[in-house]
């Protein structure tokens, strides 16, 4: 039985110490890298022995065809080229660095993306928060707006002219999304459409109800301070199409929301929007 199992590791180590030796002894030629592949050893050792030994291969279109029929891979015929062309291999690649450090798992890492790529979980045209306990991006939920106008409510799609000051309602004092400070968005808009286009809305809460002014369909901010339902923030392009915004704790506690723009023809007795994407935000 152990001599049985002297024979197996034998069989096993054979190449390698062949390899090895062949190294030490000469130079590597194609006829070399042939004999290590008649002997066994893998595309990925034979790679590492021409990288790691001195060289000298013919590169000519006969040679490497003949490379090629006695079973030499891309990866032995470019690692041979390579090598007689005098460059330096890459190093091969490591393992990207964490994320966050321990202890850090709550901020959320940096946002970089490839060109031509989305973040994920961003796969259609809406409005999305980072979830921080994941570190992946989820949908903000849209509620439906209603506007009153001299006592009455009427819904966005009802019939009727609806003009001068109005109040944008939204069901309920409070969403459904609680965020913690600070939150991450990524607008993804439609073709055509810019970033500021969607107003940042600041609502103010009733007691089964959130609501902010408009006036024709567009938000009303009061020239002598008194409403502030709209609020100035700075999107940061990262692809085609998707903007990140980031709230901090300059803003209030409180209930916001991103109003879209309508894609409906806008005129004077034509409100901009029929949904808003709303979330809660404390410190």
């Amino acid at each position: 039985m152990r001599k049985a199992f002297l024979a197996c590791l034998l069989l096993v180590l054979c190449p390698l110490f062949y390899a090895a030796s062949l190294c030490a002894q000469e130079t590597l030629t194609n006829d070399s890298v042939i004999k290590l592949l008649k002997a066994g050893l893998s595309e990925e050792l034979i790679v590492t022995t021409i990288n790691s030994s001195p060289g000298d291969y013919d590169t000519s279109v006969n040679a490497l065809i003949a490379l090629k029929k006695a079973g030499a891979g891309d990866k032995v015929v470019s690692a041979m080229i390579l090598k007689a062309s005098g460059a330096t291999p890459a190093p091969a690649a490591t393992a990207p660095a964490a994320a966050t450090a321990a202890g850090t798992a709550d901020i959320p890492a940096p946002i970089t993306l490839a060109p031509g790529t989305l973040p994920a979980g961003v796969d259609s045209v809406g409005v999305y928060f980072l979830e921080k306990a994941g570190n992946h991006w989820q949908e903000v939920p849209a509620e439906v707006v209603n506007f009153k106008k001299e006592g009455s409510l009427k819904h966005l799609a009802s019939a009727g002219v609806l003009k001068g000051e109005m109040t944008g309602l939204v069901g309920g004092n409070r969403s459904s999304l609680l965020l913690k400070m600070p939150a991450k968005f990524i607008l993804y808009v439609p073709e055509g459409r810019a970033p500021g286009e969607y107003q940042l809305i600041h609502l103010h809460s009733n007691a089964d109800s959130r609501e902010f002014k408009a006036a024709n369909g567009g938000i009303v901010k009061d020239a002598g301070g008194a409403l502030r339902d709209v609020l100035d923030y700075t999107p940061k392009k990262i692809a085609p199409r998707v903007y990140l915004i980031e709230m901090n704790e300059e803003f209030d506690r409180g209930e916001y929301g991103f109003l879209p723009p309508s894609d409906t023809a806008l005129g004077d007795t034509i409100p901009t929007a029929t949904k808003l994407y709303s979330f809660s935000l404390t410190h």
